[in-house]
């Protein structure tokens, strides 16, 4: 017999203090030591109800039991997220790898994969606080070589399978943000990706930009699958700096019939040591759409979103741009919204430039459009997740905005509360 007991908890909310259990459904399957299903039949039931089933849990603490299970298995829980649910299971880093490689349901493959890597990054922004050698753990390369060369596997999965947690996400777990650690680890994770599956993102990249050269662009989901696919490998391909990755990427950039492909290809040139095809690209790439006022904002958004160091000075520098106007609310958050909201290493910069940048702005923006001025805001509220020295900063800038004058009751409101 194999059992597993749920228990169940709900925080009180103001309208009800004491939560009584919920119905929650729990789509799960068995695997046994070679990834095949296993057939589950509950305690009582006559035959097996197949490999797959929906069982309710409905008490605070229930168990189920399942019985004629030949050995150990590994139980894949809440497939294809049956409920809208937080669900925490001591998944070891070994399990979590074989349900990457092994398990039937495509949701549960890709929550295991982000599990697994959101352990091995904190293990890794852990060593970079120490100050000891980073050590990138090999499972998270043997496990994503095996999605990548599984060919049978939805493409659009396998994209989402090698994206890692992306640092918001990294800071909105931590009980304190370390902004540099987080950085420093995740990119370090990333080349290590990069050197560790070369070869195989490199053919896989291969034969999906064969197939778009080949193949005028549809909007169909098979097609959007390759090219999500072909995109994240040359993400992951343009960190070693190699020639032919170069020569490659330029041709996607120059030859892409749809925006998907092009401006990734930029996006990888912006962020790369390339200066002069760097430079080319983005000027080409303006000059062709300068009358697309639309894509000129994902222009906009592809630089301030760059993690090399300098982002502040290139944010400065692109609101000299012809073709941004701070009068613009779509520009204002191509631009600046994308750079305080997604770049964060430059945006927390630990001189405050970036949160005093930002707060100039708000100011400005106060005077003539007060809704864009309190939605730019918000980066600035999230200050308690950062160090004290982070955190003493940005509330000084807060205070700075609230007694700058007349504000507005956008601006005032969203200010007033942060610093309640």
């Amino acid at each position: 017999t194999y059992s597993l007991t749920f228990r169940q908890s709900c925080p009180a909310t103001p309208d009800k203090v004491e939560k009584l259990p919920f119905v929650i459904p729990v789509k799960l399957g068995l695997l046994d030591a070679k990834g095949a299903a296993i057939a589950l039949r509950l305690s009582g039931e006559a035959s097996a109800q197949g490999t797959s089933r929906v069982i309710s849990v409905t008490e605070a603490e229930q168990t189920f039991t399942f019985i004629d299970i030949a050995e150990q298995p590994l139980p894949s829980l809440l497939r294809g997220f049956s409920a809208p649910v937080k669900l925490s299971f001591p998944y070891n880093r070994d399990q979590l790898m074989f349900l990457m490689q092994h398990d039937s349901d495509g949701f549960n493959r890709w929550d295991a994969g982000q599990q697994l890597s959101v352990q091995v990054l904190q293990e890794l922004i852990v060593q970079q606080q120490k100050g000891e050698k980073l050590v990138l753990d090999q499972r998270l390369i043997s496990a994503l070589r095996t999605v990548l060369s599984d060919e049978t596997l939805d493409q659009a999965m396998v994209a989402e399978m090698l994206s890692l947690p992306g640092e918001a996400y990294l800071t909105e777990i931590s009980e304190v943000a370390d902004v540099d650690a987080i950085h420093i680890a995740r990119e370090f994770a990333r080349k290590q990706l990069a050197e560790g599956l070369f070869e195989a993102l490199w053919l896989r990249y291969q034969a999906n930009r064969d197939l778009s050269k080949k193949t005028p662009y549809v909007a169909e989901a098979e097609h959007f699958a390759r090219r999500a696919l072909q995109n994240i490998a040359l993400s992951y391909l343009m960190l070693i700096g190699k020639p032919e990755v170069l020569a490659a990427t330029l041709e996607q950039f120059e030859t892409s019939d749809n925006m998907t492909e092009r401006l990734t290809a930029l996006a990888v040139l912006v962020n790369s040591p390339f200066e002069e095809e760097k430079a080319t690209a983005l000027a080409s790439f303006a000059e062709h759409f300068k009358d697309n006022p639309l894509v000129m904002d994902q222009w906009f958004s592809v630089q301030a979103g760059s993690v090399l160091p300098g982002g502040l000075e290139r944010v400065k520098a692109l609101m000299q741009h012809p073709a941004f106007n701070i009068k613009n609310p779509n520009k204002v958050r191509a631009l600046v919204g994308a750079f305080a909201g997604q770049n964060l290493i430059n945006f927390h910069a630990a001189d405050g430039s970036g949160y005093r940048f930002l707060a100039d702005l708000v100011i400005e923006l106060n005077g003539f459009n007060p809704q864009i001025a309190s939605r730019q805001l918000a980066p600035l509220t999230r200050w308690r997740k950062y160090d004290d020295a982070r955190q003493a900063l940005m509330k000084g800038e807060l205070e700075r905005i609230r007694a700058s004058g007349q504000l507005s009751s956008d601006v005032f409101e969203v200010v007033s509360k942060s610093l309640a």
